[in-house]
């Protein structure tokens, strides 16, 4: 093995990057009221305004626990950010709804992430990210298998 090259080490170091550039963004609007992973949760829901979202959702797209879903989802909770409401077809559902104050925030953040997100892609032929997203997938479909 080439010891230039160990794939879990250098995602691991472009994540680093990545955490913190997003972290940069999610103090600029909200101080230091938000980490970064409440950053990301409020973000996905901004981004399915409209839609049903639900706390197995989250543990499913950023790949956590319960536990850790829960923790975080009553933390944003407390500081208003989200609300649990009801949903019509069944009442012991509680889909997760971004509150006014997370609603006037999130609109800034989403714009600066825009952006962020333009700047990591920027020069890169859509083909290639095409193919990076197709491995990026199977490389976590092999992790999870260990």
């Amino acid at each position: 093995m080439d010891s230039d090259r160990y794939v879990g080490r250098d995602m691991k170091c472009v994540s680093n990057c990545i955490r913190r550039a997003f972290s940069g963004i999610c103090k600029d609007v909200y101080g230091e009221e938000i980490t970064t992973s409440n950053c990301w949760l409020l973000m996905y829901l901004f981004d399915h305004g409209g839609e049903d979202v639900f706390q197995k959702d989250i543990e499913e797209k950023f790949n956590i626990r319960r536990s850790t879903s829960s923790s975080i989802i009553s933390l944003l909770e407390k500081k208003g950010y989200i609300e649990r409401a009801s949903v019509e077809r069944d009442a012991r559902l509680k889909k997760l709804v971004l509150t006014e104050k997370a609603l006037e925030i999130c609109d800034e953040v989403n714009k600066r992430t825009i952006d962020f997100e333009e700047s990591l892609t920027d020069g890169i032929p859509e083909e290639k990210l095409d193919i990076f997203y197709e491995v990026l997938a199977e490389i976590q479909k092999n992790a999870e298998g260990h």
